[in-house]
């Protein structure tokens, strides 16, 4: 292992450390226990030797946006560490499910009847229960996936036909240029109007707002492993 290698790993860790210290204060500030809070490690675009240090200390939760790239990928980690989970943090097409329900544990990103519709077929056919997350799009933005709030109720009545899951919680991504905390706020009332407690919600740059507006997955990827090439 060259110097170099050496280094980026002790960097790695240094920065996981510390985004468990941020997440426990605050927890702290918020009332709230750290441990209801889930720090999901997301790996899009880096390769497994920089996850290996976060694996070799004994986190299990790791998000991914593409499935290529997670099959490429996740295999042959898998392969030798045990009980990791896998979310799917990205947008997923039809045709992609079955290739998704065979890796992934939790989906974060169910934003459309056609998508569940396909999620239930699989998840019937091979009987392995999934977490699955709607994603709401709080921002309103057309380029940005996600069912429009006004849409919620409908959607939630629409699912009663889907039989091999029930959703668990929200997931939003807030506009880049827009104070995130009233992006949180709005995903807590709504979590709390429709009794979907799970919240997906916070990444490097805003996850502690996120936590103190009740998110119990944040996602993290820059804020461990530097910027991605």
């Amino acid at each position: 292992m060259n110097e170099e290698y050496q280094i980026n790993h002790q960097e790695i860790i240094k920065n996981f450390t510390c985004i468990k210290e941020k997440i426990s204060i605050a927890a702290d500030k918020a009332d709230r226990d750290p441990g209801t809070i889930k720090l999901i490690v997301v790996t899009k675009k880096f390769n497994e030797d920089m996850i290996r240090p976060i694996l070799d200390l004994g986190h299990l939760d790791f998000g991914e946006n593409r499935i290529q790239e997670s099959i490429n990928k996740w295999p042959r980690i898998l392969a030798d560490y045990q009980d990791i989970s896998l979310h799917l943090i990205g947008p997923l097409q039809t045709n992609k499910t079955k290739e998704c329900l065979s890796l992934f544990d939790t989906i974060h990103t169910l934003d459309r009847l056609k998508l569940a519709s396909a999620l239930d077929k699989e998840i019937i056919r091979n009987n392995i229960p999934k977490k699955i997350f709607m994603q709401i799009n709080t921002g309103l933005e057309e380029q940005k996936s996600g069912i429009l709030p006004i849409e919620i109720d409908r959607f939630l009545q629409d699912m009663e036909t889907i039989n091999s899951f029930n959703i668990t919680g929200l997931m939003c991504i807030p506009p880049i240029d827009e104070e995130p905390s009233i992006h949180f706020s709005f995903l807590k009332k709504l979590s709390d109007k429709f009794n979907l407690k799970d919240l997906s919600m916070g990444m490097s740059n805003d996850f502690e707002k996120a936590i103190l507006f009740g998110s119990t997955c944040i996602r993290i990827g820059t804020g461990i492993f530097g910027a991605r090439s």
